[in-house]
């Protein structure tokens, strides 16, 4: 482990040095930054604790759940002291965006908010930005901490688990998650460039 650099050097060390107390730490940071990706995170933590020298794999997944848990709250804590109103006032600045577009997505996520927060949180990149509407909207504190809970100890334990079962050859699951990304992002962007190109025709 000591032949790793850059995030996983990094990460090791921090683990290393403060055990179940680090993952919980990264796996925070990671959803305050999501360029520290849990696909790297977890997985180590899943190998590390298969040495069993720092923590088991089941402190692992609690340790991480935690983290995961306390990074959302960050998260939905300064959406929901931003508020509603700035929110839409950031949106009404936009170009091509109409305040209808931001009346329809918040009665959507007002029907959908338990569902969107519990898988949201085993889908990369949603996973720490599901925080944000969740704050805006004020969804209920103990009901999203538990739906975050949920989805997150289901991702942490897949991530985690696999990382415990590949020993070394932990990056692997980086690379099928890697892969999982690029279609979510795929799908985004797709999204996206259909929703221009309609208002566009729209405002023509």
């Amino acid at each position: 482990m000591s032949t790793l650099d850059g995030i996983a050097g990094w990460a090791v060390e921090l683990m290393e040095a403060l055990g179940g107390v680090g993952v919980a730490l990264l796996i925070a940071i990671e959803n305050l930054f999501p360029p520290i990706p849990s696909e790297i995170i977890l997985p180590l933590a899943g190998f590390t604790a298969s040495l069993g020298t720092k923590f088991s794999l089941v402190e692992a997944i609690i340790w991480a759940t935690i983290g995961s848990v306390v990074g959302a709250w960050a998260l939905y804590g300064v959406a929901r002291v931003f508020g509603r109103e700035r929110t839409r006032a950031v949106f009404e600045w936009l170009p091509l965006v109409k305040i209808d577009d931001v009346d329809r997505t918040e009665e959507w996520f007002h029907k959908h908010d338990q569902s969107t927060v519990f898988f949201g949180r085993m889908l990369p990149i949603f996973r720490s930005l599901i925080s944000l509407p969740a704050g805006v909207i004020k969804m209920n504190f103990l009901k999203f901490t538990l739906l975050t809970a949920a989805g997150s100890a289901i991702w942490n334990i897949v991530l985690v688990g696999a990382g415990y079962l590949l020993g070394e050859n932990w990056h692997l699951v980086e690379q099928y998650v890697g892969v999982l990304s690029k279609i979510v992002l795929a799908v985004i962007l797709i999204a996206l460039a259909w929703w221009i190109i309609r208002r566009l025709r729209q405002n023509k």
